[in-house]
């Protein structure tokens, strides 16, 4: 595994002082059934008896996170530290990825991420699965939240979900045949 660079580390060490405080976490870990890292997406919720606990989304894992590397970077770069400064997340996406770990999110990156980890797992195609990230990297604050809890939520029961879930895949991500217009659209969207 490849080493921390003194930048990577700086930008760890700003980052754990907001870990705790943190509405999401994004952790970075290895699991047996991935290949290579994959992000673990969890939310910060108070319980009843007013503990604090974290919610998983998902994850993005495989050829998702290849694919989706240089969406997934630029959201990262829009998390900020009080006076508006980017912490730099984005800079423990380049390269190989030797940090593991947990990172800080704000509610917006957090959820944006949350989305494509619900999503991408039913997308088999690279372009489609790509095309999907830069579209949610586009979303605004009130467009996110208003998918994630579609997707999320039961008020319509485990139907209703899929349902959403099915809806927004092909709204994101066009149909499986689609191969030119997704490309077309894709050489368009990249940064």
């Amino acid at each position: 595994m490849a080493e921390l660079s003194k930048r990577q580390e700086e930008i760890i060490s700003e980052a754990a002082l907001r870990v705790k405080s943190a509405p999401w976490i994004m952790r970075i870990t290895v699991r047996k059934d991935y290949t290579g890292p994959a992000l673990v997406l969890s939310e910060r919720y108070t319980t009843e008896k007013k503990t604090e606990k974290l919610r998983e989304y998902g994850c993005i894992y495989n050829g998702a996170l290849r694919h989706c590397r240089r969406a997934i970077q630029v959201m990262l770069s829009e998390v900020t530290d009080e006076a508006g400064r980017s912490l730099g997340l984005d800079k423990l996406l380049e390269g190989e990825i030797a940090y593991r770990g947990n990172l800080p999110l704000n509610d917006t990156i957090g959820a944006k991420l949350a989305l494509l980890a619900k999503l991408h797992p039913q997308v088999r195609r690279a372009d489609r699965v790509e095309l999907m990230a830069w579209r949610i990297e586009r979303f605004t604050r009130e467009e996110t939240f208003y998918w994630l809890t579609k997707v999320s939520v039961p008020t319509y029961g485990r139907r209703g979900i899929e349902w959403a879930k099915s809806g927004l895949r092909l709204m994101l991500a066009g149909r499986q045949d689609d191969k030119q217009v997704i490309r077309d659209i894709l050489d368009k969207m990249r940064k």
